[in-house]
Parts: C-alpha cells; structure tokens; sequence
C-alpha cells in the first residue's frame, strides 16, 4: 500500500500588523563645556551606582516582590536622590528583571526543543532516512554517542535553569554581558585597559528620565525648552552644583532636534509626557540626547481598504528583498525588483544595509500607487537549532543571517512614516508553491524569474486573500473552438443573442473603432469590409465592452 501523503498545515488568515507604538528622536549636544561634562558625569555616576543597588535588590526579592517592597526600595532611594529620579530608577530596574525573565523562559523552549529533538533521533536506527518533514537517525555510531553526550548536557541545563526560574532568580548584567567579556580578551576588542574601564563605567551610569504628562515641558527631571536649552535636577547630594533655582543645572550646550523637531515641540508646548536619556559616545567622545514619547489610539485602516489599490508582495532572504507588485486580481505587473543588502560586518552597517533596501522599496512603493506592503509573517526560532539540522551548517548560517525579527521592526516604523500598511500572511509554502505555479510562466525570453520572485508573488497573493495557485488551462485545442476563437458568451437559444447590439457609450477594446450612423449597431460593418449579414451563418454576440 503506497504510504499517504503528508497533509498540508491550517493556513492563516492574513492581518494588518501593528505600526509602532513609540517614537524615538535623537541629537547631539552643541557646545558642551568642561563644566557641563563633569557634572552630567557625577550625575551619571551617582545615579549608576543607585540603579545598580536597586537591581540587586529586585534580584534578590525574586518571586516575593510586590507593591510594597517597590515603594519602600523608591523611598530608600528619593532620599539619595529625588523622588522623580527613584522613580524612573525603580521602573527601569523593574523593566530589566521582566526581561531577564522572559528571555529565560525563552531559553528554557529552546533547550526543551533540541532536547526532544535528540530524544527523537537517538531513538531511530544509526542511518535511517527520516520522514514526514523530520530528520532522520544519525550517521554513525560515533556521532550517535557525541549526540548522547550532548542530550545529557542539555538536560542537566534544562534543569539547572528550571530551578532558577521556579525560584525567581534572573542573571543581568548593567553595562551589558559582551562588555563584560571583552575585560578577559581586550586584544580581540582591540581596546587598553584605560579604554575598556572608561566604556564600562559609561555603560553603567543612569541619566535616563521619565516624561510625565501636566509637568511643565512634559518631564520635570531634565527638561527641555522648545528653543533647546536643557536643565537638569541634581541629585540630594549634589545639589551645591547647581547654578540655577531650585537645585538645577542648566547646561550651555542646546540641541534642536532636526529630525521630527516640529512634533517635539508641539509635544512639550503643550506639557506632554516625554522621556529622555542622556549618553556619552565614549568611541567619538561625543554627548546625545534621545527624547522619546509613546503614541496612543493610532488609527487602524481595514485590511479590505489596504487592497483596494493593489499590494506589493515582498519575500525576505538572507542577501537581498525580492518584491513584485499585484493587481487588485492577484496578477504580477510589471518586472519584479530586488533590493539587496549586505549583511557582513559591524551591527552598524548591518542596521544601515537594512535601513537602505528598506528605503528602496518603499520609494519604489510610493512611485507605484499602492497602499500596503506584503511580507511573510516569519519565525525561524526552531529552525536554527542544530540538533535539527545536525551537519547543515551553512543552511543553519543561512536561516540566522535572514533579519526577520530587525527587519520586521524597520519595516513597520519605516511604513508608518511613509504612510503605507504593512500586511503580515503566512509563509507556509509560499516557496514551493511560488516556484511550482508561477515561476515558469513569469519567466520571458527576455527575463528570467527566479524562485524569489515568484514567492513574492505567492505572498501578494495570500495577501490578497486569493488562492497561490494559478488557474488550470484547458488543453490547446479546448483554448478555442475548432472551427474559430470561442466568443460566445450566451447559448444560441437565448432571447436577443442573434440580434444587433446597441451601441454603448465608452471606449471599445477589441475593435480599431466603432460604426457611425445607421452602421452604429451593426456589428458586421465595424472595420471589416467584405463581411455581411448575407453570408448565411448564424454570428453570436460578443461580450459587452463599455459595461
């Protein structure tokens, strides 16, 4: 009995996804003196040193926090420093230990996966081929025993970890865990020993402020005027620095702002909430402000009034976009494009690759007319293990350099500002079925399609809400009647199909033009001499073209 095929997994429906529900804006201090230096780095220090003494005490609560313990620990610090400073220390430690707590619970799927992977293939017969999507047995026995050393390791993790995150406790590292580790291997970051402490310390100092809405400005801890001249309230114990009333210091350095300085300023104009942070750029040994504010009741435009104008389907690979625009009725226009990105190197010049292919495929979207962006909705997170793929190293390589999760977050801010909606479909077999109905007929003498550019097609098409698949052709001699091209649009026998058609106003497609006068209905002496209505054949109607 020949074995069934595999069934093919619930495709879902696609949804609009969701534009960004914040805004971060970005300048650089001008004309910062010495003085202003020194105090932003006692500032930045003292307070460092407040966040730290609060994260290692969140830490240690685990479990058994709760409103009380946050006050007291805000109550512990106002006293070293202000209670609008406690505040944002305490909502910034509260923020790390939640992240630190979700990305265990990440760890521990993970490790849960390659583990059931490994039980999975060290069950099956050392050679055996796998089935169903799964891999299968190793292909020795020497790399049966490394794969059962390695099960071991995992489960011993797996329950390390499970232990800490049943008892509450979490691992955070303030000035970050790639910081700490270059202290043991400074020639590999190419930084002394000077250098790397300076990075460290500057990495570790708080200068960050909360907005809060009503206060003048929108935030009371450093506040911004709208011609760009910054105050900022010390600290208790270094309130002799102040050089203005009420304990603050007004920097000599402004910024402005170009970027989004209009809707800044009527933000504060009218004493809305707005977050700051204040950084040191310890490589340049340049000072930035961020100023930062949430957006709230965002309007939602339907999924149906996003396709009204069409939509451009675009597949994400690992070195470059591949995208092609579609008509309300699913069919490709025009050529496909590809935008392609270079993923090698720094994280700075990955983000800017990315941000540049993003900002060719809008604008191109933009010259097109359309309203919306399609793209798969991807997760790659059981797919880069290697205890799935075992020896496919350069395909494990190949899934971790695709930027699903970065590229998803510059596309929707990025969409917003352009003013286009971004739809997200499912990428089940968008490929496949890409490649299998579409790729062949969209490939030309002149242009070959490749199997990126019809997955495109595929997800404009899922996008759209029709089906992948083209439309089965009638086989070449069904394509039109044997004895003439098949035009009949009404049986013989129906009432009227044999008279005159009345002339209808509007352009004519299929003809040079229309009769005039008293020919104007008679569809025998539209631009073919030599034809009559005497030749003694039934002629059927066509269909109406001005509709």
């Amino acid at each position: 009995m020949a074995e069934s095929k595999k069934p093919l997994r619930a495709i879902a429906r696609p949804f609009v996804a969701d534009g960004p529900s914040g805004v971060s804006i970005r300048d650089r201090f001008k004309g910062l003196t010495a003085e202003d230096e020194k105090v932003l780095r006692l500032v930045g220090g003292h307070m460092g040193s407040l966040a730290s003494r609060d994260l290692k005490a969140r830490c240690a609560e685990g479990l058994e926090h709760s409103a009380e313990t946050w006050a007291a620990r805000k109550r512990q610090l106002t006293a070293l420093s202000s209670s609008r400073w406690a505040g944002s220390v305490t909502s910034t430690t509260h923020d790390q230990w939640g992240l630190s707590r979700r990305g265990q619970h990440a760890h521990l799927q993970s490790l849960d996966a390659g583990i059931r992977m490994l039980r999975h293939r060290l069950s099956l017969s050392v050679g055996e081929s796998g089935s169903k999507g799964q891999p299968g047995g190793y292909r020795s026995r020497q790399e049966w025993f490394a794969k059962s050393r390695r099960l071991a390791v995992l489960e011993d993790r797996y329950e390390r970890v499970r232990a800490e995150r049943e008892a509450g406790r979490v691992s955070v590292v303030r000035g970050g865990r790639k910081a700490l580790k270059a202290r043991h291997n400074l020639s590999a970051a190419h930084l002394s020993v000077d250098q790397w402490h300076e990075r460290w310390e500057t990495a570790r100092w708080f200068l960050n402020a909360d907005g809060e809405s009503g206060k003048r400005f929108g935030n009371e801890t450093i506040r911004v005027t709208p011609d760009g001249e910054i105050s900022i309230k010390l600290p208790a114990p270094l309130v002799e620095l102040a050089n203005a009333k009420h304990g603050r210091y007004v920097l000599a350095a402004k910024v402005s702002f170009p970027h989004r300085g209009d809707e800044w300023r009527d933000r504060i104009s009218a004493n809305r909430s707005v977050a700051y942070r204040i950084h040191l750029d310890t490589a340049s040994g340049r000072w930035y402000l961020d100023a930062s504010w949430t957006r709230k009741d965002l309007p939602v435009i339907p999924l149906d009034t996003l396709r009204t104008q069409g939509i451009i389907g675009v597949d994400t690979n690992a070195d470059h976009l591949a995208a092609w625009r579609l008509d309300t009725h699913g069919n490709p226009v025009g050529a496909p494009h590809r935008f392609d990105y270079d993923l090698s190197g720094t994280a700075t010049h990955r983000d800017a690759q990315l941000r540049h292919a993003l900002a060719r495929l809008l604008h191109w979207a933009k010259t097109t007319g359309v309203q919306a962006i399609a793209v798969e909705d991807l997760d790659f997170t059981d797919s880069k293990t290697r205890e799935k793929h075992g020896r496919k190293k350069r395909f494990r390589q190949l899934i971790s350099g695709i930027p699903t999760g970065k590229l998803r977050a510059r596309l929707l801010s990025m969409c917003a500002e352009a003013g286009l909606g971004v739809i997200a479909v499912d990428p089940a077999y968008t490929s496949i079925w890409g490649a299998q109905h579409w790729q062949k007929p969209l490939t030309t003498t002149n242009r070959k399609t490749s199997r990126h550019a019809a997955a495109s097609v595929a997800i404009g098409r899922r996008s759209l809400g029709h089906r992948i698949r083209r439309r089965t052709a009638p086989p070449r001699r069904h394509q039109s009647d044997a004895g003439g091209h098949r035009t009949a649009q009404a049986r013989p026998g129906t009432r009227g199909s044999e008279g005159n058609r009345p002339r209808v106003p509007g352009p004519r497609t299929r003809s040079d033009g229309a009769g005039r006068g008293r020919n104007a209905v008679d569809q025998n002496a539209q631009n073919r001499s030599g034809r009559s209505a005497e030749r003694g054949f039934w002629q059927q109607d066509s269909l109406p073209l001005s509709l």
